[in-house]
């Protein structure tokens, strides 16, 4: 029997980080929920070892059922007739295992039957169910929609929406449409009140939506007439079974091919306002798609995690000249930096759960009673922390995943090319990582604040005064040498005062931001565990050879040199 929990001590080197202990303090309110509730813990160590054992309850479900019907539902697909979807058959016993096992609404509040989970372990199982099936993890983790009703929705809406979740209802969050993509400011999908039927009812087209045919759905829709940007749109819950609201056709997609990606036409279907008018994109949606990045940051990394895997079974299992691949330097190499980048982007992905945790745990504190003057100050502390490691986390993630998927198949030669190995999936389902949720040059939109602010800087300054084992002191003192270069020429650019020289150099200056974040982090963690000694050592020489080159590239870059990249 496979276990994908217990197979990656990674997983719980990073789920017993010192930080747990605040997290856990604050999403506990002093343990009160064991009055109540008989799977509440009574204390800190009483938490974390349920988030162990579920965590254990996810491995083995992914392991043992989820991903040997990965293959099946690949080749199956979702069905689409008279308007409805049909799950694969391995899909439905997916969700059926995960029903039974109650990881439905994980994060949510027990009072609605939810697990009351902090962030880093709903993330950690979302790690885990991306390495078994990128595609139901589609599925599965949009669950995290309902912490949008939690956030926003009025208390009835909560007790009818997210009970529903957590007894195993499936949500989606549609916002897209034929031309409104990235753009959201263009949703035209009309919302009209009727003062007869005392309720809204949504008509038009929304494009590409995930899981599109859920039991619950966050619609984005314009309830102001005559308005053309994103002050006049609200968000809406729409419960399918009012009706009116009917699957066009199923995307024909690359990848992820067990989630349906659907176009649906909404013809007077009944909703209801979620929150406040005109704050649909402005509040809600924002808070929702900085929880899908982080949702498809842990995608990316079991993706990578996925990679790493196949290749290095298969680099130890095929032999050529009369021994095992792995044993010629050409693979050694290609495996010992996947590996890294692995590391590397689940050591941020996790440092972003924990600040993301932090603050909002006091946010939901907040609602209950006021703050005191320190936990405001954490408050804004850690949000603008989640809020800068958000971007890098799913742009650096995706493009890792991608990057590993590559050399994945790469290892495999010919043999990963046929679709007789696992790794051919892998590299079809990556490929999205980078695109949805905001792509990873939208990623570097919202991160490059962050460098030119400075803030990306003293992050990094912070980090080079924490403690390290004495023989990691070389690589920290290697790493404040890069970090010299990366001020040195973040000064150069932004002394130019041209908004579009910034502009182009962007992607540059945040991807070092996140190579000298990413190996601090590594460092620390080699420095507490010496599952990550060899990863530290090769990712820090990949962040130098990576710095190097875009300090190379853009300390030769002048604003006159622009307008050989304009088209």
């Amino acid at each position: 029997m496979a276990n994908f929990y217990i197979d990656t001590p990674e997983l719980k080197h990073h789920l017993n980080h010192p930080l747990m202990k605040r997290i856990v303090d604050l999403k506990e309110r002093n343990y009160a929920d064991r009055e109540n509730y008989e799977y509440a813990p009574v204390d800190f160590e009483d938490a974390m070892d349920s988030y162990d054992k579920v965590l254990e309850i996810v491995g083995e479900i992914c392991g043992d059922i989820i991903a040997p019907n990965a293959e099946g539902v690949d080749h199956e697909g979702p069905s689409v007739a008279d308007g409805r979807v049909t799950y694969a058959n391995g899909t439905f016993a997916n969700l059926e295992a995960c029903r039974k096992a109650g990881l439905m609404g994980m994060a949510m509040p027990r009072r609605f039957g939810g697990l009351n989970f902090p962030v880093v372990p709903y993330i950690m199982a979302a790690d885990i169910v991306s390495r078994s099936d990128a595609g139901f993890e589609n599925l599965w983790g949009l669950q995290d929609c309902a912490e949008t009703i939690y956030e926003f929705a009025n208390e009835d809406q909560k007790k009818r929406y997210i009970t529903r979740v957590c007894q195993g209802e499936t949500m989606s969050m549609d916002l897209t449409e034929p031309d409104a993509g990235s753009d959201l400011q263009s949703v035209m999908l009309k919302a009209t009140y009727s003062e007869k039927d005392e309720c809204w009812y949504l008509n038009g087209v929304k494009r590409f939506i995930t899981n599109g045919d859920a039991d619950i759905h966050l619609v984005l829709a314009r309830s102001e007439e005559g308005t053309h940007d994103g002050r006049g749109l609200s968000m809406f819950i729409y419960d399918k079974r009012n009706g009116g609201v009917n699957v066009r056709r199923i995307e024909n997609k690359m990848g992820i091919k067990g989630s349906p990606t659907c176009e649906l036409v909404y013809k007077n279907a009944k909703a209801e306002l979620c929150g406040d008018r005109k704050l649909g994109l402005i509040k809600y949606v924002m808070a929702l798609m900085n929880g899908a990045r982080l949702g498809i940051a842990a995608q990316s990394v079991g993706l990578s995690q996925a990679a790493y895997n196949e290749a290095l079974a298969y680099a130890k299992d095929r032999k050529q000249f009369g021994k095992a691949i792995i044993e010629f330097p050409a693979v050694a190499e290609i495996l010992s930096l996947m590996k890294a980048k692995l590391d590397a982007s689940r050591t941020l992905l996790y440092e972003t759960a924990r600040y993301v945790d932090v603050y909002k745990a006091l946010d939901d504190i907040a609602k209950e009673r006021k703050l005191t003057p320190e936990e405001r100050q954490e408050q804004k502390t850690f949000s603008k922390l989640a809020d800068s490691f958000t971007p890098l986390a799913k742009g650096i993630g995706s493009e890792f995943a991608n990057q590993n998927a590559y050399d994945c198949i790469q290892i495999h030669g010919g043999s990963g090319f046929m679709k007789d190995y696992a790794c051919e999936r892998i590299y079809r389902d990556s490929r999205i990582t980078s695109i949805y949720e905001g792509t990873t040059q939208l990623q570097v939109v919202a991160a490059i604040r962050y460098v030119t602010t400075g803030a990306y800087l003293a992050k990094i300054r912070e980090y080079e005064t924490a403690q390290v084992a004495p023989e990691f002191e070389g690589l920290k003192n290697r790493l404040k040498e890069l970090a010299n270069k990366y001020e040195a020429i973040v000064t150069k650019i932004t002394e130019e005062k041209d908004q579009e020289l910034i502009d182009f150099a962007a992607r540059r200056l945040v991807e070092m931001s996140a190579h000298l974040i990413m190996s601090h982090l590594m460092v620390q963690d080699a420095s507490k565990n010496d599952l990550f000694t060899e990863s530290a050592h090769v990712y820090v020489r990949f962040a130098e050879s990576e710095i190097d080159k875009h300090v190379t590239f853009l300390s030769k870059f002048d604003k006159d040199d622009l307008a050989y990249y304009r088209k």
